[in-house]
């Protein structure tokens, strides 16, 4: 078994779906992870195989949307959420759906992952996957903190998980050390580095404060099947198609190197 690398298309938060798509296929990428936005696009099955069939892309994954600026897409309740997103992803093929975790006030939908999550991804055959997050504190908000809890000792309720490394550096944590722990848990990585100063900066793989050379190294080694999406900040790079690029080829071919799946 080897691991698929995938290009997350988040970093076209704001831009049509299909810009996203063009750039995967332009920097050498198999497959994709679509984000959920305002876009349409991102929300409807058909639309999504279409760009797929269009660019020669594969969509293995989904990422619902949990993000704040996108609460009120398909509701605001979480299960909604994911019951949307299923669908999505059952019309288009896609084998995973990406969700966040709980809010410490979210009672039900916490009681909804632990009581029902298994069973609902097994009824549908789309594997749900809970990302790790870190402590987000609002600008001017007193006090108003979301994911505060979000400690390892809460990974240990969730039975699908995404790791995600920047948001493991924010929490204080070693991804390695993470992945070892939660090894037969994880079927899914969003891979940035950091800068190492408390917030998420989704950095290119080779310019923050981790080792993920080592972390790929191991992951690879492993055996793992699941898949490696690269979901990275390209805001100065956006609107320089070349630079866009360069970056997502050097960013491709790092993960390739070290998760040893180059042809």
């Amino acid at each position: 078994m080897r691991p698929k690398i995938l290009l997350s298309t988040a970093p076209w938060f704001r831009r049509p779906l299909r810009e996203a798509f063009h750039h995967a296929r332009e920097a050498g990428y198999e497959a994709v992870e679509v984000m959920v936005t305002q876009d349409p696009a991102t929300q409807d099955g058909d639309t999504i195989s279409a760009l797929a069939e269009q660019f020669g892309l594969r969509v293995e994954a989904l990422h619902a949307p949990f993000l704040l600026v996108t609460r009120r897409i398909w509701g605001t309740e979480p299960v909604e959420k994911i019951y949307r997103a299923t669908q999505v992803a059952t019309q288009a093929g896609i084998p995973l759906v990406v969700v966040h975790p709980p809010y410490k006030w979210q009672t039900r939908y916490r009681q909804w992952i632990a009581r029902s999550l298994i069973e609902y991804s097994a009824h549908t055959g789309v594997i749900i996957g809970v990302e790790n997050m870190f402590p987000i504190k609002l600008p001017g908000e007193r006090g108003i903190r979301f994911h505060a809890r979000q400690q390892l000792e809460e990974l240990d309720h969730y039975p699908t998980l995404v790791l995600d490394t920047s948001h493991l550096a924010v929490s204080g944590f070693d991804p390695l050390e993470v992945y070892e722990r939660y090894r037969t848990k994880v079927v899914h990585f969003h891979v940035s580095n950091n800068a190492g100063k408390g917030w998420d900066s989704h950095l290119s793989v080779d310019e923050g404060v981790l080792s993920l050379d080592t972390l790929l190294t191991r992951i690879g080694e492993n055996g793992f099947g699941g898949t490696v999406a690269l979901e990275l900040d390209l805001r100065r790079y956006i609107g320089d198609d070349a630079a866009v690029t360069e970056v997502l080829i050097r960013n491709r071919e790092f993960c390739e190197e070290h998760l040893g799946v180059r042809a």
